[in-house]
């Protein structure tokens, strides 16, 4: 099993130049946990994407059929006060955004506190930093 943000999600359905190592880290092993928001934060990329005209409608909802698929089987972290408590903490100590303090939070909940057991997929280099720091091996 291994923790994907967002930004390691997106290029599984919109081509990037980190497409095809996210989609070799999970074949490696197709198992995935993350934050319930990432939902969100993916969906306002392909709904940006298609407003940029980056996507037509017929790939959006090619993207938007195959993305749902894809969620339907991944472990997702609820939010929780938990959840905050960590996201708050990580803010203290590293230049994170509020979704990436959530994410790496959710991660930490995910592995119960032992980040050394779940690899890290992300292609955000402030969220891979601070993930690494934490204690996670970071895969990106």
């Amino acid at each position: 099993m291994r923790y994907c943000d967002s930004s390691a999600l997106i290029p599984l359905f919109v081509q990037q130049g980190d497409t095809e190592t996210f989609k070799d880290l999970l074949r490696e092993d197709p198992q995935i946990i993350t934050w319930w928001g990432s939902r969100v934060e993916c969906a306002s990329t392909f709904n940006r994407l298609l407003r940029e005209s980056m996507i037509d409608q017929n790939d959006f909802d090619q993207i938007q059929i195959q993305f749902e698929n894809f969620a339907s089987s991944w472990v997702e972290i609820q939010a929780t006060e938990k959840l905050r408590q960590r996201a708050l903490r990580l803010l203290r100590l590293h230049p994170l955004r509020a979704a990436d303090a959530l994410q790496l939070a959710a991660a930490l909940v995910g592995c119960e506190e032992s980040p050394q057991t779940l690899p890290f997929i992300c292609s955000d280099s402030r969220l891979s930093d601070a993930a690494a720091k934490e204690g996670f091996q970071v895969l990106s």
